[in-house]
């Protein structure tokens, strides 16, 4: 099925894809906030370039400062120190170049799954409905939900209002697609569905992505880059290339290539979860116990 997928984009939606291919430059970046009276600091020097065209995805513990990053990213938020660029100009707010795929369900429980997938080019004004109408229908294949298009949100599983909301956010070709872990709270099963219906798209679109999950097995299976983030204050540990082959496949799960990699990220990742439980921090237990379990 996906070993089937490869890339046949024609000339012209190659040249599309170009145009959604930005490069984000984090530099130096650090976040506080007020609790009280005390100052917190969440995010510390942080430092990181999302290649275009690119999967990177960001993996750290709980509490580590990942959603604050995407907010920063999406404009929502500002960094008390350093920058954040898209092709060199300064990121300062909300914009239609980047889309962020929250953890909480965002469609509008009023529209059928089709209307909702429609709604921003609608809303926009800027693309011809005839294509947006064709583009839409590709997307409702793609994720499994042509059957469903006429159906509420009330009428969807949890998996199957995930996947209308990705193809909501594709079709508006972001420069910068931001997932927040988006998958959380899924059934082991339902993730491992979406994360394949979710590389169909981004192997379709091949748009910049940042993906924020605290799976280990998720971020390789997904990345191109794998980065790991320490405890809280989050900082950038370290940066690893993943070089599986595209179209991605559960059976890669199993080989030596994919294991190296678990075992390097999870050798990091277990001795900050150790500072981290020196400090009385709880926040790093996941990843205690798949090091533990990982020969099991």
């Amino acid at each position: 099925m996906m070993a089937a997928m490869q890339d046949m984009a024609t000339p012209a939606r190659a040249a599309a894809n170009m145009e959604t291919m930005a490069e984000v430059r984090i530099e130096g970046v650090s976040k506080s906030y007020t609790i009280g009276p005390i100052r917190e600091l969440v995010l510390d020097q942080c430092s990181l370039t999302l290649a275009p065209g690119k999967l990177t995805v960001l993996i750290g513990p709980s509490g580590c400062g990942k959603s604050t990053l995407i907010n920063i990213l999406g404009g929502y938020e500002r960094a008390d120190d350093g920058s954040v660029t898209l092709d060199g100009q300064p990121i300062s707010g909300p914009s239609s170049d980047r889309l962020v795929v929250f953890q909480e369900t965002a469609l509008f429980p009023w529209m059928t799954t089709y209307q909702n997938i429609v709604y921003g080019p609608l809303v926009q004004r800027q693309r011809d409905m005839k294509q947006v109408e064709v583009e839409a229908g590709r997307l409702l294949d793609k994720v499994g939900l042509k059957d469903f298009r006429d159906k509420y949100p009330s009428q969807l599983s949890g998996g199957m209002q995930r996947r209308a909301e990705l193809a909501r956010a594709m079709i508006n070709n972001p420069r910068l697609m931001l997932l927040d872990e988006p998958f959380r709270g899924l059934d082991a099963m339902t993730r491992e569905l979406m994360q394949e219906y979710f590389l169909r798209l981004y192997e379709d679109k091949r748009q910049t992505v940042l993906f924020v999950t605290s799976e280990i097995d998720e971020a390789i299976f997904l990345a191109d880059t794998l980065v790991l983030m320490s405890n809280k204050p989050g900082r950038i540990i370290k940066s690893m290339e993943i070089t599986l082959p595209r179209p991605r496949v559960a059976s890669l799960l199993m080989s030596p290539e994919y294991l190296r990699y678990k075992d390097e990220a999870l050798e990091i990742l277990h001795e900050e979860a150790m500072k981290a439980f020196a400090g009385g921090s709880q926040a790093a237990a996941d990843f205690v116990e798949a090091y533990d379990k990982r020969d099991a």
